[in-house]
């Protein structure tokens, strides 16, 4: 398996993240992918985009901007659920990753924290 494939993943879960915060744009995700060492052309990310907006996790608008405009991105309510359920699951990853760096009780703690905390929009338990 090579590094695109490898990396795929987290560039997604990326991308989920900053829409379901504010609608994102193509270079604004580029630029922002790069500050986390991902350098990814256009012909690499607009696909990913397109693949998001199919699978119903990403939807998209056009913003006219004087005589141009530039498509926007935010997460649906699949999307935004779809990274409740990835981060679960990347926090256990962590966790196995690093146990043996990081101090049991900051990772029990934090384990607690995650498990009371609610998140918006959800059903309290």
């Amino acid at each position: 398996m090579g590094e695109k494939e490898l990396y795929g993943g987290l560039v997604r879960l990326h991308v989920l993240h900053h829409a379901s915060h504010e609608p994102v744009f193509g270079q604004g995700l580029m630029d922002e992918l790069a500050h986390h060492g991902y350098r990814l052309s256009p012909g690499t990310l607009y696909p990913i985009l397109h693949g998001l907006e199919k699978d119903g996790q990403l939807k998209s608008s056009v913003e006219k901007m004087g005589k141009t405009s530039r498509r926007t991105y935010v997460a649906t309510a699949a999307g935004r659920k779809a990274l409740r359920a990835a981060k679960v699951r990347v926090w256990e990853l962590f966790r196995e990753l690093f146990e043996e760096e990081l101090p049991h009780g900051l990772l029990e703690g934090a384990m607690r924290d995650r498990k009371t905390t609610k998140h918006k929009g959800e059903k309290s338990e």
